[in-house]
């Protein structure tokens, strides 16, 4: 709990049953700075799913972190915040990434009394050390890799980065979640990654998501809705996946009420497509037509 002056309070370690490690973001947009990334996205909607959350993360004092002040947080602090500009029609995204937060090492993970139910490491500009998996045998272990398939260009733009490490990283991991646009549509290296862990989740914008599990993949399919912005809609996807995945077991399941709170989520903006209590309570009921 971080109370007005940006301190953090403690809370029983072994009360959180959601741990996302990432960077929190500003996000560049016509009205002014946003808070993005995957931590605060993801620690949002863990929360609205009723979870007790907690986030280590990295970011400058000055960050404006009050949307998330009702979660516990660890900040290893820096100089500067991890800031993005995104450009996006909901079909292809442009990004441009201008500054970067510290990185966040196993050395920076305290020592739990009881692991968390569900650990998510959520990198979003190749900032998370893979190896804080360790940390957490007793836990599930997500991981939405994206930000470790991201390198940038002389103009500061986001272009692919080939994830040498995932070799070495999705063995040590339980369920990912990748987008197509992740590894640019290439089914070899999609059908390579899904045999290296146990669930594997591709998302395929607007059209849904695959899911992976015991040599066996499904498509499920997204309900149309009036798009208005997809800025965290994957982050959505991951944290009802894997929420909804820790207590069903059914990757199937998860991956239908994943696919319908994501989905809903783009007909609003930014931090106001966190899923409400209506749709969490749909989401869980209501089988998608196909």
């Amino acid at each position: 709990m971080i109370d007005k002056n940006n301190h953090v309070q403690p809370i029983l370690a072994e009360s959180i049953n959601y741990l996302v490690i990432g960077h929190l973001t500003a996000d560049l947009t016509e009205n002014g700075i946003q808070l993005g990334g995957t931590a605060t996205f993801s620690g949002l909607t863990a929360k609205a799913l009723g979870l007790q959350v907690g986030m280590i993360t990295s970011h400058a004092p000055a960050l404006d972190i009050q949307p998330i002040q009702s979660l516990w947080m660890l900040n290893k602090t820096s100089s500067t915040t991890t800031t993005f500009k995104n450009i996006s029609n909901g079909i292809s995204r442009t990004q441009y990434l201008y500054h970067t937060a510290q990185r966040l090492e196993k050395a920076d993970i305290p020592s739990f009394q009881q692991n968390p139910d569900i650990v998510h490491l959520g990198p979003v500009a190749n900032e998370v050390d893979h190896t804080i998996l360790q940390c957490f045998p007793n836990s599930l272990k997500c991981l939405t890799p994206q930000g470790w398939m991201r390198a940038t260009n002389a103009e500061e733009q986001v272009i692919p980065r080939i994830w040498t490490e995932s070799e070495e990283t999705l063995p040590l991991a339980d369920v990912a979640v990748i987008s197509l646009e992740d590894v640019q549509m290439n089914e070899d290296l999609i059908a390579s990654m899904a045999c290296a862990i146990p669930v594997f989740v591709v998302t395929e914008n607007k059209k849904g998501a695959r899911v992976y599990w015991h040599n066996d993949a499904r498509f499920i399919n997204a309900p149309e809705v009036k798009y208005l912005d997809d800025t965290g809609a994957g982050d959505i996807f991951a944290t009802a996946f894997f929420y909804r995945y820790f207590y069903t077991r059914d990757p199937w399941e998860a991956g239908r009420f994943a696919v319908m709170l994501a989905s809903w989520s783009v007909s609003r903006s930014y931090l106001d497509s966190i899923p409400t209590p209506q749709e969490i309570n749909t989401a869980k009921t209501q089988l998608i037509g196909h």
